[in-house]
């Protein structure tokens, strides 16, 4: 189990939130806990860059999902960037490509 880590950083979009480590049971609550922080205003894009993500299980899902409402209740978007192999066939599988956008890396996702 590899511990989570965000990083913070500001687009001309919106705030992007880079993630490294294993986004699952034990962990995302910790990505819940970065959500009411991040400055995400009306019309912007919050972009989840997920290129250090080692793994994701269904809570981390779940946490992914919590992201997208929080990001809408601001009248906002979102976006995930750089999604590993793996976790993109479990989003294709579910249905959830088709929720969220999603770009091969974070300087896709954030241009304007």
């Amino acid at each position: 189990m590899s511990p989570l880590n965000f990083i913070t950083r500001t687009a001309p979009t919106g705030p992007v939130l880079e993630i490294a480590g294993d986004l699952d049971y034990a962990h995302a609550p910790q990505l819940h806990a970065q959500l009411p922080g991040l400055d995400l205003r009306p019309g912007q894009r919050l972009v989840i860059d997920l290129a250090g993500m080692e793994f994701c299980d269904s809570t981390g899902i779940t946490a992914l999902l919590a992201a997208r409402n929080h990001a809408h209740a601001a009248r906002a978007d979102i976006a995930l960037a750089a999604v590993p192999a793996h976790t993109l066939r479990v989003l294709r599988v579910v249905g959830l490509d088709q929720v969220f956008a999603i770009h091969p890396d974070s300087g896709a996702a954030t241009r304007p």
